[in-house]
């Protein structure tokens, strides 16, 4: 009896046995699914628990004075100031060293391909697509870009504008607008490439301005030439959409009576020959060259000065003289006499012309009205003779 309730249990203890070790294969199974569907893609910028952590990379590249010697002979520094990059854009939402340097997985690294620093931007520029994918394929698009792939390796990319490691808030979260900050910093970046350009705008009405009083009304840099998708601006195209560019602020109520400047320049630009000449070919050959001046044609491009500066101010006579004989070089003294400021004529500081200009305003319509009034009658009694005729017939 003792035998056989032993041979019983023999099998009753291993069927248990087995089914527990199927219990907590499947549980581990499980588990391990779990994990790997909440975790987030190797790819996910945001996603820092697959990915190295930056005090891995830190405990060796925040040293000082780490460097490496490239082919060309230049040497690259590696050191990445650990407060630097924690108060930048990308460390303040703690994106990880491995999002941009995905095949860096340990130590030691992989070969560096680049032979010289260019290269090394060059080749790390197709990084930033991964998550600003919209700036990027802008910036495809733009003169910079046209210049790059037609062999230019000195046309910028995206980290000669923005330092990876240093870049801070550019744009207000709430707004979308660029933060005055920022706006100062533009022309000091753009510098890098157009120093000579920079020279001139700094000292003039707006750089002076932005640069030197930190005046957010002014234009920067990038509110002419745009910012990823940067234009030509020696074409044609440019030259003649350019009044439509100075009209975006000289035609702001608001802010141009801040500073007592007339807002009717745009206005009074299209009425006049010049104006009108250009406002055609905008709409009809865009692509077409034309010497009809446009704004900086007359007011300078990058060195702009003010109205009443008494060297280059248009307020002056002889300042305006000098410009229109840039076009007009047989113009004597009266030549520009003619010209309003952009100001509507007003009975003020233009009499004669505001009179006249009344006169025909008056005069025009009446004698147009009258003549009008004149066929009209004409018509009406010539159809009462016809049947006052008919009836005596």
């Amino acid at each position: 009896m003792t035998g056989t309730r032993h041979n019983l249990i023999k099998p009753t203890v291993f069927a248990l046995v087995l089914s527990f070790g199927v219990l907590l294969a499947t549980a581990a199974l499980l588990g391990t699914w779990g994990r790997v569907s909440a975790a987030p893609a190797a790819d996910d910028p945001t996603n820092t628990q697959s990915q190295v952590d930056n005090s891995a990379c830190l405990s060796c590249h925040g040293q000082p004075g780490q460097q490496m010697t490239l082919a060309s002979g230049e040497v690259i520094s590696l050191t990445i100031d650990e407060n630097h990059y924690a108060a930048s854009i990308h460390g303040s939402r703690d994106i990880t060293c491995v999002t941009c340097h995905p095949n860096i997985n340990g130590y030691p690294h992989p070969v560096l391909t680049a032979k010289n620093l260019r290269e090394v931007a060059i080749q790390m520029s197709g990084t930033c697509e991964k998550c600003h994918t919209d700036n990027y394929r802008l910036a495809t698009d733009s003169v910079h870009n046209t210049a790059l792939v037609s062999g230019n390796e000195n046309a910028a990319v995206c980290s000669d504008c923005h330092n990876p490691h240093t870049q801070t808030q550019i744009l207000d979260p709430q707004t979308k607008q660029i933060l005055p900050a920022a706006r100062v910093q533009i022309p000091q970046t753009c510098a890098k490439c157009h120093n000579a350009i920079y020279d001139e705008y700094k000292n003039s009405v707006h750089g002076a301005a932005l640069i030197g009083d930190g005046n957010p009304d002014v234009p920067t840099c990038t509110d002419c030439h745009g910012v990823h998708n940067i234009s030509d601006p020696t074409t044609a195209y440019f030259r003649l959409m350019s009044p439509q560019l100075c009209a975006s602020c000289h035609t702001n109520k608001q802010m141009m009576d801040k500073y007592g400047i007339s807002t009717q320049v745009m206005s009074t630009y299209v009425a006049d020959f010049h104006g009108t000449t250009v406002t055609l070919f905008q709409k009809m050959s865009p692509d077409q060259p034309t010497n009809k001046p446009v704004c900086y044609d007359c007011h300078g491009v990058h060195n702009m000065t003010n109205v009443n500066d008494p060297q280059y101010g248009l307020s002056l006579q002889k300042n305006i003289l000098t410009t229109c004989q840039k076009c007009h070089p047989d113009a004597t003294t009266n030549f520009p006499a003619a010209w309003l400021s952009h100001y509507i004529p007003n009975p003020k500081t233009t009499p004669l012309v505001y009179y006249v200009q009344l006169f025909y305003k008056i005069f025009i319509p009446t004698v147009i009205g009258g003549m009008v009034l004149f066929v009209i009658s004409d018509f009406v009694r010539r159809k009462i003779d016809r049947r006052k005729g008919a009836s005596h017939s």
